[in-house]
Formats: C-alpha cells, structure tokens, sequence
C-alpha cells in the first residue's frame, strides 16, 4: 500500500499545472470519502439498488 504522501504526489500529477488550491482541496476531500465509503462497505455490508431506491423514495415530497 502507498503512502499518504505518495497517493498526494500521484495526483498531483494528474492535475494541470494550473489548478487551484482549491481544487486540490476538492480532489482530496473526493478521494477520502470514497476511501470512507468502502471501508464503510466492507465492514457493514452494502445494500441492493431496488433497497437503496426505497429508503430514498421515502424522503422524495411528492
């Protein structure tokens, strides 16, 4: 597994030259809640789409 830094130096690399700290921020901010969400998926499980489209159908205002 690569470290901290080496997963910030990668992309960094990937970015233009010319983005914003901002978007640096963004991308990072991305990456950890993506990283959460699997974590979250591998220890609780996850949930079948039709499931998912009913929890959320509950809280639409029709």
């Amino acid at each position: 597994m690569s470290s901290t830094k080496q997963k910030i130096q990668s992309l960094l690399k990937q970015l233009p030259d010319n983005c914003s700290i901002e978007d640096v921020q963004y991308h990072l901010y991305v990456i950890e809640k993506v990283r959460r969400g699997l974590e979250v998926a591998d220890h609780q499980g996850t949930r079948m789409q039709n499931e998912a489209e009913e929890r959320l159908n509950k809280w639409l205002i029709k």
